[in-house]
């Protein structure tokens, strides 16, 4: 007997400001399966549609919307549909093919039959995990600027790593051990899944922390190489504790804001003693990567 698809819903949330777009999808991405984002030209406006199991947690669902509203102070409405089931997942894998990022790397979904890869670094992802699978401009903007260090940096640390990608590419472009660090349990959980996926899970510790929070994370300091794919208020806010964390000449690679916040991110980090090395931009998202001088 066929076994029936679990019911869908589809979460909406219209109207959101530049500003507060980043928290609310980051929300969405931390409950759901898949996010897609769309911009009303007209008014500037963003809206977000999310889709997840009908019966899935809603407490974790309101805990979620209530963070990005504490962060942003704008209070986001959610409206939620059903969804027909039947055949959605197959549009799901379907909409997550092999793609090329850079130079140097290739996410390959679970569902895509391994073949050589010739010069391109291959991390494999499952396709449901829509949260650092390598399809978000922020994600694309920070393995791009990884291929493009001049060097080797041999300790390298990861907060805020969703998935681990980010993790992952630097342990497998210089074959180095990476810490990486998420306050979401479920984050933590898949990476150490991606890390033994990928033939890592000797070489990448992930565990569980707000920031920079965690013994392993003090001990390990200082370190060659921080990313932060989070969000510019975050970003902002443990400027300092970055800086603390990085060696002299170390690097750090920001992702997670939007061109118009670069400013505002910019700013706190060079108040803390970092300078700019180079910026991406992959429209309407920006990657910095900046370096303590030393």
């Amino acid at each position: 007997m066929k076994k029936q698809p679990a019911p869908l819903e589809t979460l909406v949330l219209d109207q959101l400001p530049d500003e507060a777009m980043p928290a609310y999808e980051a929300a969405l991405l931390s409950v759901s399966a898949t996010v897609a984002l769309f911009l009303d030209e007209e008014t500037g406006n963003w809206r977000i549609e999310a889709v997840r199991e009908a019966q899935a947690d809603a407490d974790a669902l309101q805990a979620a919307l209530a963070l990005a509203a504490g962060l942003t102070g704008h209070e986001a409405p959610l409206t939620r549909h059903a969804t027909e089931s039947e055949g959605w997942l197959a549009r799901t894998v379907e909409a997550f093919p092999e793609q090329e990022i850079g130079r140097r790397f290739l996410i390959r979904p679970t569902h895509v039959a391994p073949r050589p890869t010739y010069g391109r670094i291959a991390l494999t992802l499952d396709a449901g995990l829509a949260f650092g699978s390598g399809e978000h401009a922020s994600t694309q903007g920070c393995l791009m600027a990884l291929e493009r260090l001049p060097k080797r940096l041999p300790r390298v640390l990861d907060v805020g790593t969703g998935s681990g990608i980010l993790a992952m590419g630097a342990a497998k472009l210089w074959h180095v051990k990476a810490l990486a660090s998420d306050l979401d349990p479920w984050s933590v959980r898949v990476t150490r899944e991606n890390a033994a996926m990928n033939g890592l899970a000797p070489r990448l510790r992930a565990v569980l922390a707000t920031g920079y929070a965690h013994n392993a994370i003090t001990r390990g300091a200082p370190y060659d190489l921080i990313f932060a794919n989070i969000l510019a208020r975050p970003l902002c806010a443990m400027a300092k504790d970055l800086a603390a964390h990085l060696r002299p000449g170390g690097r750090a690679i920001l992702a997670g804001l939007l061109g118009k916040q670069v400013r505002m991110v910019l700013a706190a980090h060079r108040r803390a003693g970092l300078v700019l090395e180079r910026r991406i931009s992959l429209d309407p998202w920006a990657t910095l990567v900046l370096r303590k001088p030393g």
